[in-house]
């Protein structure tokens, strides 16, 4: 049961009729096939291991699980059926770019921006063109299933895969996955929402059990996801590793049957994360319908024993291969040859500089040092290897992209020096990661017309940091570098929020992420204002750990042994989370939630709010008009939050909508936005146990409208009869 399937009308082959409905070709299909080849495609090709295993020798050489197992063997597939035409079913990781994807080695492909800055676009158009530029290379390199992309939200600071996710706001996130999953699916492929859910934490990933109220549940970590069901059609759904109330997430029916399916109307199917199935029966009774990447479980043994004692029956067996193979057809993937292609490595990382170029966030600029002037004399470049040799991409794990190509930061800054006839000189100090060559970092910071550090944070799938600092003592480095030139900038490369107590001492921040290919050409552009910073922070930065909901609260994070045998992390904080948080308890924090400078400046005023009362199913319309008052074109985003009657005891804020405007010096633009009651992100509407339901109460709302979620310059009340 191997090799690539060839499209055929024969007669005795009726779902290969394409005039058919997607599902009635499946269940065909389904009718035809033996019970053998049914287990057989219960699950991935990877030949067996044992989990626990791998991962105690992951945990001894401190390597990164899957990156492991993928050196061990790389088969990111479902085997095809020749005699039935179904072909080698082809999965590749996201969501970043194309990862990890079937062959060995995996295919090289266009190293992206980590998702934590393509939110920080703040840009539904930039999402798309991000998951455009995601499915082309997928489909080009003739892959069936792209997972991704990733909604789980920035509960933890310090989580490990953050950079994989959005954002800590959860209509953020929904707005930026539907964009990118549209993009990808365009291209006849699969998207998988990923990791359904409450996986926002990787301690004890594999043991470790949430426990979350059911409202903050469903108005924090499970919107971004009805978001993806209902408005982008999404196809697959990953299923976490955790346990969440106690059941783990690959067998509980609640999540996956209940919720996913009864009350969303999810019509794809749902795959398991790597190794996350532990059984056969329960899980596929609970509607989990993929296991990945091997037959630990779905194998024909526990299958079969299964069916002949009952705890499974066919027809459960039938409807999990149903919908995989509906999605199959939807995407026209039986039809289509195996003829992998080229990538456009040179257009698509231009395509990837211009995203890289409209997510930095200016966190700081004193004085307008930046933009720099091209005719400076001379500009030194410090910092670890990391941040410094090479092009930060960032993002270890699954979803690490192999890049076609990469252009470092030295390489950048001259490439961009060159284009506006700038002879300044460049060089650089690589700064050992024990600080030894400090003094040499210090020389050159003293010589030099400017001093650019740059440092960061690299977090990667398997661990959360331990901290939120940045790692080998960069704070250290900033403090005794930066005091020694006045004209000194620190660019930030991170995939997560980091604590900067070196922050007075610095005319200059600038966020770039972790860029990947095009690092020394983005830089390059923002510094010398080539193109002006937009980006507003996805996530918030707190001044100290003790300033985040985790400090003193080890049940939250990293979790307890309540006698279960396992850690028990529970979601105390509620609806207190993010932004929040800072709000609700009163704490400012180092740079909040939506926040970001320009090399310009805006106003933003004029509001004018459709109606002062309204049924609360009518849309509310919100105008604003926003004007360049600075001297270079750039773009501001307006932000809307909404305070949710006292009565209610919900966070003083919940972002509800946004859009960004691009202006020319002098321009004007009415801006409005709406926000509909109905939409399924729920703007105006709690969880009500009772009604089992999203409600709209009857009282006062506030909008706040500015340009970050602290900005209260312009404020009205709707009233909700």
């Amino acid at each position: 049961m191997s090799g690539e399937a060839a499209p055929s009308r024969s007669t005795d082959r009726p779902w290969t009729d394409t005039s058919l409905a997607p599902a009635e070709r499946a269940r065909l299909l389904v009718a035809a096939m033996t019970l053998e080849q049914k287990i057989a495609h219960l699950h991935g090709a990877m030949e067996t291991i044992d989990i626990y295993e791998i991962s105690a020798r992951a945990a001894a050489e401190g390597q990164d699980l899957e990156q492991l197992a993928a050196q061990i063997r790389v088969e990111r597939h479902v085997a095809g059926i020749e005699e039935l035409g179904i072909p080698r079913f082809r999965i590749t990781n996201g969501p970043v770019g194309v990862g990890m994807g079937d062959g060995t080695p995996s295919p090289k492909a266009t190293a992206l921006p980590m998702a934590i800055g393509l939110a920080a676009g703040f840009d539904p158009e930039l999402a798309r063109t991000y998951g455009d530029l995601i499915g082309d290379e997928t489909a080009t390199l003739g892959q069936h299933v792209l997972e991704g992309p990733g909604v789980c939200l920035h509960r933890l600071p310090t989580g490990g895969r953050n950079f994989e996710y959005f954002s800590e706001d959860p209509y953020l996130s929904g707005v930026m996955g539907v964009e990118v999953t549209r993009a990808i699916q365009a291209h006849g492929l699969i998207a998988m929402a990923k990791h359904y859910v409450v996986n926002d934490q990787e301690h004890e990933r594999f043991r470790a059990n949430v426990e979350v109220d059911e409202q903050t549940l469903r108005e924090l970590y499970l919107l971004p996801f009805e978001m993806l069901v209902k408005d982008a059609q999404i196809a697959a759904v990953m299923s976490a590793y955790n346990r969440v109330r106690g059941t783990y997430a690959t067998e509980n029916r609640y999540l996956l049957h209940t919720v996913l399916r009864e009350e969303w109307g999810f019509e794809g199917y749902v795959q398991s994360d790597f190794w996350s199935c532990r059984s056969a029966a329960p899980s596929l009774n609970a509607g989990m319908d993929h296991e990945m990447p091997d037959a630990k479980w779905l194998n024909e043994g526990t299958v079969t024993a299964a069916l002949r004692d009952t705890s499974l029956e066919i027809q459960t067996v039938d409807r999990a291969l149903v919908r995989r193979y509906t999605q199959m057809f939807r995407f026209g993937q039986f039809e289509r040859p195996y003829a992998p292609g080229e990538i456009d490595a040179r257009g698509h990382g231009e395509v990837s500089r211009r995203i890289g170029e409209q997510i930095a966030v200016l966190l700081k600029n004193d004085g307008a040092l930046l933009p720099l002037d091209p005719g400076m004399g001379s500009v030194v470049v410090i910092g670890q290897a990391a941040y410094v040799d090479q092009a930060c991409q960032g993002g270890g794990g699954s979803s690490k992209v192999d890049p076609l190509y990469t252009v470092r930061p030295l390489d950048g800054l001259r490439d961009v020096l060159d284009g506006l006839g700038s002879s300044a000189e460049v060089r650089s100090v690589t700064v050992a990661d024990d600080l030894s060559n400090l003094d040499e970092a210090r020389a050159a910071a003293r010589d030099a017309d400017v001093v650019v550090v740059m440092a960061g944070l690299v977090a990667t799938e398997g661990a959360d940091q331990p901290h939120p600092s940045m790692l080998n003592d960069q704070d250290r480095m900033i403090a005794e570098v930066a005091p020694l030139n006045p004209r000194t900038v620190v660019v930030l490369k991170d995939s997560n929020p980091v604590l900067m107590p070196w922050l007075d001492a610095v005319p200059a921040v600038l966020e770039v992420w972790n860029q990947g290919a095009e690092d020394g050409h983005v830089v390059a552009d923002l510094l010398l204002g080539v193109v002006n910073p937009s980006g507003k922070l996805p996530t918030t930065y707190p001044r100290s750990w003790e300033d985040t909901p985790f400090a003193g609260h080890p049940e939250r994070y990293p979790g307890t042994d309540e006698g279960a045998g396992y850690p028990v992390i529970r979601y105390s904080e509620g609806l207190r989370m993010g932004y929040r948080w800072y709000q609700s308890e009163g704490i400012a924090p180092l740079f909040p939630f939506g926040y970001g400078l320009s090399y310009t400046t805006f106003t933003v005023d004029d509001l004018a709010v459709g109606a002062a009362e309204t049924d609360g199913t009518t849309p509310l319309s919100v105008e604003v008009t926003v004007t360049n008052t600075g001297q270079v074109a750039g773009a501001e985003v307006v932000q809307v939050y909404l305070g949710l009657p006292e009565s209610l005891g919900q966070p003083p804020k919940r972002l509800v909508a946004f859009r960004k405007v691009h202006l020319e010096p002098g321009e004007s633009a009415r801006v409005r936005l709406v926000v509909d009651p109905a939409a399924t992100h729920h703007p105006l509407s709690v969880w009500d146990a009772a009604a089992h339901d999203f409600v709209v109460v009857p009282g006062t709302y506030r909008l706040h409208v500015g340009t970050s979620s602290e900005d209260d310059r312009l404020t009205a009340t709707v009233a909700v009869r």
